[in-house]
C-alpha cells in the first residue's frame, strides 16, 4: 500500500502495512551540520524521505518569516516575531492590544483570510493547483491552519498574562476578539473544504513542561468551543481532525477528544508513555511527537534505540492507532538525529515480524 493508504489505515485502525513516521529536520540545523552527511542520511532513510534525492547544485535553507535573524517580522494581526538564530521560529515581543484602548483601532485592520494565512502571504489559486497535483499523484493531502491558531494567537495578540486577567475579568472584549480570530480561522478551514483534504489539522501548543497553560475550566468555557466550531466542517465531512499541542495536556485531553479531535499528536515524555497507554492507546490515533528536551539530545544512540523500541511496544498494535514524528533542532548532536532515524525506520515495522 502507498503512505497515504497506510497513513489512513493507521488512523482507522485497520492494519497498516508499518507505523507512519515523519521526520522533519529544522532549517536551522542546515546552517550548523554539514549538508552533505544530512544528504546522506536522507538518502539512506527512504522510509522518512521517500524518493529523496540530493540536489545537484547544493541546497540553501528557507528560513520562515518569523525565523529570520535580523529580521524582525510584524505578522497579519499587527503581532511583531524576533528571533536569536535563523531558522528557529521567534518569540511576540510586541502585542497589539496590550492596551484594550487599542482595540477600536486594531479592528479597521483585520486581516483578510483571502490574501494571507495571520502570519504570511496565501496563494489560494497556487495552493489549489498544488493540491491537485499532489491528488494526481495519490499522496495524502494534508492541510492546516497556522500554528497557534487560537489559544496562542489570542495570546501573541492580548500578551499571555493579560489573557489570563482577560479570563477572569470576563472581559466583553475578549469575546470580540475570539469571534474576530474563529472568523478568520474559519474562512481558511472552509477554503481548504472545498479545495479537498484528506486530514485537516488544528495545531495549537496548550501545555507547559508540567500542566497547561489554561486552566480546565477556562479552556472549556473560551477556547474549546471555537475549536469544537473550527473542527465541525472537518468533521461533518468525514475528514479526519488531527489536533496539535507541545507541553502536558493531559488535564486537556479529554476536552480535547471531546471537541472534535480524532488524531492526537502528543509529546512522549513530558505526558508519559504509561499514560499515553492508558488514556489514549486503542482508543484513539495517537501521533507521537518523539522527544527532543532529554534523551535524544543527551543520550547515547544506544538510549534513543530503547526509548523508541518501547514506545512503540508500550503504545502500538498491530491493528494500528500509532504514529511517530521527530522534529530535529540545533543542540542535538548529528549522531543522534541519525540515531533517531535509524530507530524510526526500524521500529515501524515492529509488529510485522
Amino acid at each position: 500500500m502507498n503512505a497515504k493508504e497506510n497513513y489512513l489505515r493507521a488512523f482507522r485502525f485497520e492494519r497498516p502495512d508499518h507505523i507512519p513516521v515523519a521526520y522533519a529536520i529544522n532549517p536551522a540545523c542546515w546552517t550548523l551540520n554539514d549538508h552533505e552527511h544530512i544528504f546522506d542520511l536522507m538518502e539512506s532513510h527512504p522510509l522518512l524521505f521517500r524518493g529523496y534525492k540530493r540536489p545537484e547544485e547544493g541546497y540553501k535553507p528557507v528560513f520562515s518569516l518569523v525565523a529570520r535573524e535580523d529580521e524582525p517580522f510584524l505578522d497579519d494581526f499587527k503581532c511583531l516575531w524576533k528571533t536569536s538564530m535563523n531558522g528557529l521560529t521567534g518569540t511576540v515581543v510586541q502585542h497589539p492590544l496590550e492596551n484594550w484602548d487599542n482595540f477600536d483601532a486594531w479592528k479597521k485592520n483585520i486581516p483578510n483570510p483571502e490574501i494571507c494565512m495571520g502570519i504570511g502571504p496565501i496563494d489560494w489559486e497556487k495552493k489549489k493547483k498544488e493540491i491537485q497535483e499532489n491528488r494526481s499523484l495519490d499522496k495524502l493531502i494534508m492541510a492546516w491552519l497556522r500554528h497557534g491558531h487560537t489559544f496562542l494567537q489570542l495570546s501573541d495578540i492580548r500578551g499571555y498574562q493579560n489573557l489570563l486577567y482577560d479570563f477572569n475579568d470576563e472581559d466583553k472584549r475578549l469575546w470580540e476578539l475570539i469571534e474576530i480570530i474563529e472568523n478568520f480561522n474559519m474562512a481558511i478551514v472552509m477554503r481548504y473544504m472545498e479545495i479537498g483534504v484528506d486530514v485537516f489539522a488544528y495545531p495549537d501548543d496548550l501545555g507547559m513542561q508540567k500542566g497547561p497553560m489554561v486552566s480546565p475550566a477556562d479552556f472549556r468555557k473560551y477556547i474549546k468551543p471555537s475549536y469544537e466550531r473550527l473542527m465541525k466542517p472537518a468533521r461533518d465531512r468525514g475528514i479526519p481532525v488531527h489536533m496539535h499541542s507541545d507541553g502536558d495536556i493531559r488535564d486537556l485531553v479529554d476536552d480535547l477528544i471531546d471537541g472534535g479531535a480524532e488524531i492526537i499528536n502528543l509529546q512522549d515524555l513530558v505526558n508519559g508513555i504509561d499514560y499515553i497507554k492508558q488514556r489514549l492507546a486503542g482508543k484513539i490515533c495517537v501521533e507521537l511527537d518523539i522527544d527532543r528536551q532529554d534523551i535524544t539530545v543527551f543520550g547515547t544512540p544506544k538510549d534513543i534505540d530503547k526509548h523508541i523500541r518501547q514506545a512503540v511496544q508500550t503504545i502500538g498494535s498491530k491493528e494500528g492507532g500509532l504514529m511517530m514524528i521527530y522534529g530535529w533542532y540545533p543542540g542535538t548532536p548529528i549522531e543522534n538525529a541519525a540515531a533517531v532515524m535509524d530507530a524510526m525506520e526500524k521500529y515501524a515495522y515492529f509488529f510485522n515480524t
